[in-house]
C-alpha cells in the first residue's frame, strides 16, 4: 500500500513537474498576425534573448489577399474583404491556440497604415473582436520607422547601429541617439526613391514613351539618374552626421531581400546576414549584363523564382541603385559590419516584445 501510494505521489510530482516546465516555457512564446496591404501574416516566435534578438521562428503563414486595393478604391473596406480577413485570423488563431498554447497576453494582431485611411475600418476591428475576443491596432504612419529600428535591429545594438529600410515607395528607418541619464532619443531617416518611385521617376525622363520598355534605354537613364539619387542621400546623410558614426547598418526592404536571395542562392538560416558593396556591385553587374543568369536561377529555387514574380528586371536595377548609392555614400564603409534583417515579417512583433521586456530600454 505504501509503495503504491509512494507511486502515486512520485507519479503527481513528475506531472506536475511536466505542466510547471510546459507552462513555463509558453512564457517565451509569442504570436503575431499582421493584417498588412496585400497579405496577411501569421508568426509564432520563440524568444531565447530579447536583448539579443535570439529567437526562433516556429510557424509562419502567409495568406495572399489584395487589401490596400480595395481600400483605395472605395475608402473603405468592402464586406467580402471583411469576411475574409475574419475567417483568416479567427482560423490562424485556432490554429495556434490548439497547438502553441501560448498565453493570450502574448498574442497580437496589427492592421498597416493603410487601414487608416478606410472610413469603417472600426466595422473590421469589432467583428473580429466578437469571434476571437481580440482587438487589433493599426500601426501609425508616423511610427512606422520606430517600430521597424525597435524591431529590427538586436537592442544590444541599439547605440551602436543605424536602420534603413527599402520600400516600394521611400526608404525609411533612422537611430538611436544617447542623451544622459540613460535617456534615448529616435532619430528618423527618410529618403524619397523607394523601389518603384524611382522606376517611375526614371520612365518619365525617356523622351520617346515608345522606348520605355526597351533594356537598353531604361539602363541609360536610370545611370544617368543616380546623379539625382545620389545628391538625395547626401542630403539625408549632412543632415545626420551622428549616423556617420554608427558601426553596424542594418538593411531591410523588397531591395535587399531580392539581392540577398538571388545573389547568395542559398537558403540562409541566421537573422542577420552579412553583406559587402563588392558583393552588391557584383550583383548588379549580373542584373545588367546576364539577367538569363537569375531566370536559370529561378527555375530550381523557389525563394527566387519568388523575387522575379515580384520584380521584373527594371524593379530590381532600381533597387539595387538605391542599394549600392547608400552604401558608397558612406564614409569609411570597409570599417563598418552591414547587415541584412532576413525576417522583415517579424520586425513589427519583435518591437512589440521589446516595448514590454523590462530588460530592453525602448523609452525613445
Amino acid at each position: 500500500m505504501l509503495k503504491k501510494n509512494k507511486s502515486q505521489i512520485l507519479l503527481f510530482i513528475l506531472l506536475n513537474l511536466f505542466f510547471s516546465i510546459n507552462s513555463f516555457s509558453q512564457k517565451n512564446l509569442y504570436v503575431g498576425i499582421e493584417i498588412g496591404r496585400r497579405a496577411i501574416k501569421t508568426s509564432v516566435l520563440e524568444i531565447n534573448n530579447i536583448k539579443k534578438a535570439d529567437y526562433k521562428i516556429l510557424y509562419f503563414s502567409n495568406e495572399r489577399i489584395s487589401l490596400a486595393d480595395h481600400i483605395a478604391a472605395s475608402g473603405e473596406i468592402p464586406q467580402d474583404d471583411i469576411n475574409k480577413t475574419s475567417i483568416i485570423v479567427v482560423d490562424q488563431l485556432k490554429k495556434i491556440r490548439e497547438e502553441f498554447k501560448v498565453p493570450e497576453t502574448n498574442v497580437f494582431i496589427v492592421a498597416a497604415p493603410v487601414f487608416a485611411t478606410a472610413r469603417n475600418v472600426d466595422a473590421l476591428r469589432n467583428k473580429i473582436s466578437t469571434l476571437t475576443s481580440k482587438t487589433f491596432d493599426v500601426i501609425n504612419v508616423d511610427e512606422e520607422a520606430k517600430i521597424l529600428v525597435k524591431g529590427a535591429i538586436p537592442p544590444v545594438d541599439y547605440s551602436n547601429a543605424s536602420l534603413l529600410d527599402i520600400g516600394a515607395q521611400t526608404t525609411k528607418g533612422g537611430y538611436i541617439d544617447e542623451l544622459e541619464d540613460n535617456k534615448l532619443e529616435f532619430i528618423p531617416l527618410e529618403l524619397d526613391f523607394g523601389t518603384m518611385t524611382l522606376t517611375d521617376a526614371v520612365k518619365k525622363t525617356v523622351v520617346n514613351q515608345s522606348q520605355v520598355n526597351d533594356m537598353s534605354t531604361y539602363q541609360e537613364k536610370s545611370f544617368d539618374f543616380n546623379t539625382v539619387l545620389r545628391k538625395k542621400i547626401k542630403e539625408m546623410l549632412d543632415a545626420n552626421p551622428l549616423l556617420l558614426k554608427k558601426e553596424k547598418i542594418y538593411l531591410s526592404g523588397g531591395a535587399v531581400w531580392a539581392f540577398a536571395t538571388l545573389y547568395y542562392n542559398e537558403n540562409v538560416k541566421d537573422h542577420y546576414i552579412p553583406l559587402t558593396l563588392q558583393d552588391v556591385i557584383d550583383y548588379d553587374a549580373i542584373l545588367k549584363n546576364n539577367f538569363n543568369k537569375l531566370n536559370n536561377l529561378a527555375k530550381t529555387n523557389k525563394e527566387a523564382a519568388r523575387v522575379l514574380s515580384t520584380y521584373d528586371q527594371k524593379y530590381l536595377i532600381s533597387a539595387n541603385n538605391i542599394l549600392a548609392n547608400l552604401l558608397e555614400s558612406i564614409p569609411n564603409l570597409e570599417g563598418k559590419k552591414i547587415y541584412f534583417v532576413k525576417d522583415g515579417q517579424v520586425t513589427w512583433l519583435m518591437s512589440y516584445i521589446a516595448d514590454r521586456s523590462k530588460k530592453v530600454n525602448t523609452n525613445f
